[in-house]
């Protein structure tokens, strides 16, 4: 086992994972840096789900490796620093909330009650109540407390924010990030509201059709990145300094995100960094276009942004 400090905290060599109706995932390499929140974007069926699973050792991969901490994993069980909250939060609904605590400290040998235990209080939710009887919130917040509880270096949340109204969504947020901020754990946060990830996350992972589209820092991802409008007339044609992503046309306009561009022509048009989601968005559209896909090859190029 690696314990160096530049050791990434999740990383894939031509991942693959394939059942019998085909490839949930095919060729992914990817490496996640330790104390990082990444973003795990992806439309249904992009392979996110296979990707967590394989991550948490509840699968093997067909081909290629993935390692966590530096350690290979395959389908020998969770590694001992990682710990995963699936999106329907496991808990036994007849327990209370205090006895599922003290199953946490039975089945984990790296359980700190206390630390879990705080979490719990400083939510407000009671000891002695039972799961069953818990708000959406809540039990969010008990299952949390169990993933945290076991002390884990590295934390995959699967929708985690699913079932919650956008109070609650914002306080298990901020509870999340704090435990983050103490901690320095590493997160690999899934979720489909990608205004949930806006400003919380620091680093992108990108699924679609199976294969990695993006991967990087936010923040480098934005800047090689713009959102230009102009004249519907010319369109594509103007951006020869840079990669067009995705284009959109009105009856009047042009809408597209571009790679790498260092210019912007100067009649009629404008240009502004895109929002993660308009980031996320333009590719996930782009995906879906087969010729896009096949005049730009977004995992090649997207390899290139990230490094």
């Amino acid at each position: 086992m690696s314990n160096t400090e530049d050791t990434e905290a999740l990383s894939a060599e031509g991942l693959g994972k394939r059942y019998k109706r085909g490839w949930a995932l095919q060729d992914c390499s990817f490496g996640l840096p330790r104390g990082r929140v990444s973003a795990l974007i992806g439309p249904n069926g992009a392979g996110k789900s296979t990707l967590m699973s394989l991550a948490t050792g509840l699968l093997a991969p067909t081909s290629g490796t993935i390692r966590v901490l530096g350690d290979v994993s395959g389908r020998g069980g969770t590694h001992p620093r990682l710990a995963f909250l699936a999106q329907d939060k496991p808990l036994y609904r007849g327990f209370t909330v205090e006895e599922m605590l003290r199953a946490g400290r039975a089945l984990n040998k790296r359980w700190d009650h206390a630390y879990a235990r705080s979490l719990v209080d400083a939510a407000g939710v009671p000891a002695g109540a039972r799961i069953s009887t818990l708000s959406g919130g809540q039990r969010t917040r008990v299952a949390l407390a169990m993933a945290l509880g076991r002390r884990p270096e590295i934390i995959v949340l699967d929708e985690p924010l699913a079932d919650l109204d956008p109070l609650a969504r914002e306080e298990v947020m901020q509870a999340l990030m704090q435990e983050v901020a103490e901690t320095g754990m590493t997160v690999l946060l899934s979720s489909h509201v990608l205004a949930d990830l806006d400003g919380i996350c620091d680093h992108l992972l990108l699924l679609a059709g199976g294969r990695v589209q993006l991967a990087g820092d936010v923040e480098d991802l934005i800047a090689s990145h713009r959102v230009v409008i102009g004249p519907r007339s010319g369109g594509e044609q103007s951006f020869s300094s840079g990669t067009v992503v995705e284009s959109r046309l009105t009856q009047r306009q042009t809408t597209a995100v571009v790679r790498g561009a260092s210019t912007v022509p100067p009649q009629g048009w404008e240009a502004h960094e895109p929002t993660l989601e308009e980031l996320a968005m333009a590719y996930l559209r782009s995906s879906r276009q087969p010729s896009a896909q096949d005049t730009r090859p977004m995992g090649h190029e997207s390899a290139e942004v990230a490094a």
